[in-house]
């Protein structure tokens, strides 16, 4: 079924339509006003076109994990109307300010990364839906592999790694990662600003609206507080992260205090890497060099990660075959400023 169709069979023919702001993944959105009530359009349609898995599995795994949710208590959007074969979902308005966007008007930073680990940490407290994908050590490793070995590598040192580099790298990413496996936590995979909204008029957690949560895994909660406070698009003031961090670990008091600094660090090596080489792959194959603004403050966040004794196997191995001076974008890359959001 067509968008057009789509939309007429559940009353917003004749609805205006805004798109949304673009990011760097494949699925669109359009913000609809004059039907049966606000909502969006989400068109998932384009996966298959990036080599993802198909727009059906990408929108089933949305509705599930909003349903899981909203059964929490969270704020996830209402899913209004569901085509998945065809990769459309209209989906309830949770509203226009993303944290991201009052962050860059000047909103105070405290709140809304305070209110946001309150939430995570609910999120994080229950147990995750079955058969969210893993995310730990070898799917965590190729992921990295598929960035920074495959676009990263080659295009700041000149040659394809070898297939001895290549085996080193995954031995050092898993041997990294190995300590911190089997927490058995909902990941979010992508829990930051923009993908938060501010719903002051409901109560504790649910003040939280949570998207984009359809590549969701199960892993090391870690990851997802590393998404939030060490965020590759934007920095975080120290005091915030201390703050939020603090907000986070008083919401669980079972944690070990210790163990979840070292995995934070181990999870924070493999985000920025990963992340950092990211920026290299939308620069070289989807032409959009603005993301790359953003590689100093990942290779600088990595940096800042390695300096934890958790990160001892992926920093020996950075030492023997990167070199400091280039641990940043590639030379003669040419950032360019990212648009408008």
């Amino acid at each position: 079924m067509s968008p057009d169709l789509f939309l007429a069979a559940h009353g917003y023919a004749a609805a205006a339509r805004a798109p949304l702001p673009g990011d760097a993944g494949h699925r669109r959105y359009l913000r609809l006003t004059g039907g049966p009530r606000p909502a969006l359009l989400m068109d998932g349609s384009g996966a298959a076109a990036v080599g993802l898995p198909s727009a059906e599995a990408d929108l089933r795994a949305f509705m599930a994990i909003a349903a899981h949710l909203r059964r929490l208590g969270l704020s996830a959007p209402e899913v209004l109307a569901a085509d998945p074969p065809a990769g459309l979902l209209l989906l309830e308005d949770l509203g226009e300010p993303t944290h991201a966007t009052l962050l860059d008007a000047g909103a105070e930073p405290m709140p809304l990364y305070l209110a946001a680990a309150e939430t995570l940490a609910a999120l994080h407290a229950a147990p995750p839906p079955p058969g969210l994908p893993a995310w730990e050590g070898e799917a965590m490793a190729r992921a990295t592999a598929a960035t920074f070995l495959d676009w990263w590598w080659p295009a700041a040192l000149g040659a394809e790694p070898t297939g001895a580099q290549r085996a080193a790298f995954q031995a050092a990413m898993r041997a990294m990662l190995a300590p911190f496996e089997g927490a058995g936590s909902f990941v979010h995979r992508d829990y930051f600003p923009a993908n938060l909204l501010p719903l002051p008029g409901r109560p504790g957690p649910a003040s939280v609206g949570i998207i984009d949560f359809q590549d969701a895994g199960q892993g090391h909660p870690a990851y997802d507080l590393v998404s939030l406070l060490q965020d590759a698009r934007r920095d975080v003031p120290p005091a915030v992260r201390q703050a939020a961090t603090a907000r986070y670990l008083a919401a669980r008091p079972g944690l070990d205090r210790e163990a979840f600094e070292a995995a934070t660090a181990a999870m924070a090596a493999q985000r920025h890497l990963r992340v950092a080489a990211l920026w290299v792959r939308l620069d070289r194959r989807d032409k959009k060099p603005h993301y790359l603004r953003h590689g100093p403050r990942c290779w600088r966040l990595l940096d800042e990660a390695l300096r934890h004794p958790a990160t001892a196997p992926l920093a020996a191995f950075l030492d023997e075959h990167v070199p400091r001076r280039l641990r940043a974008n590639p030379q003669g890359a040419n950032p360019q400023m990212e648009p408008a959001a």
